[in-house]
């Protein structure tokens, strides 16, 4: 895992201590595992935050944060994978959760017209509210054990990959020790 690159840009506990806004927290964020790269900290932040890129509200990052300092993952991987959701991915990703809420609910799939206004969200989001959250749901759950599922695989890959690296170079060293001996 690339950690000498992130650690690179992840703030220290005194810089977040320094800024007033953040001094709400107290020590809360400067718990350990909020910013440890291991694979529990990681897999598990990567959970919370595809979870929340589901969850159909504002300010989906708070909603992160929250639940990243609760479960004491890594706080910046959470707060980061929301942006899954973002602008230009929303509306695709909220009509296919939409669609698979419907499908599971055995409920016909309304055609509507999309608007960014409030009047909008007062009649359509009312028609199509069950399935939109169920599907919102179903969607999250199934992002966040399989992106929990992929990064334990491939943080124990990696391992083993180092591992089995580490392995050879000692071989090559006992035999460059041992061709010496011979020589010598």
């Amino acid at each position: 895992m690339p950690r000498k690159l992130i650690r690179r840009y992840l703030p220290t506990p005194e810089k977040l201590k320094s800024f007033k806004s953040l001094q709400v927290f107290g020590d809360l964020l400067t718990a350990p595992n909020l910013w440890h790269l291991n694979k529990r900290s990681v897999s598990g932040a990567v959970s919370v935050g595809l979870f929340s890129a589901f969850v159909p509200i504002p300010f989906q990052m708070l909603l992160a944060a929250a639940v990243a300092l609760f479960f004491r993952v890594n706080l910046p991987i959470s707060v980061a994978l929301v942006w899954v959701s973002n602008p230009f991915t929303m509306p695709p990703l909220f009509y296919g959760a939409y669609v698979l809420g419907a499908w599971v609910l055995d409920v016909p799939i309304l055609p509507m017209n999309f608007e960014l206004s409030l009047s909008w969200l007062k009649t359509e989001l009312l028609r199509i509210w069950e399935p939109f959250l169920l599907g919102c749901f179903l969607v999250g759950t199934f992002s966040a054990i399989t992106g929990h599922l992929l990064m334990r695989y491939l943080w124990r890959m990696h391992v083993i990959k180092h591992w089995k690296e580490r392995r050879r170079r000692r071989q090559l060293r006992l035999l460059l020790k041992k061709k010496r001996k011979h020589e010598a």
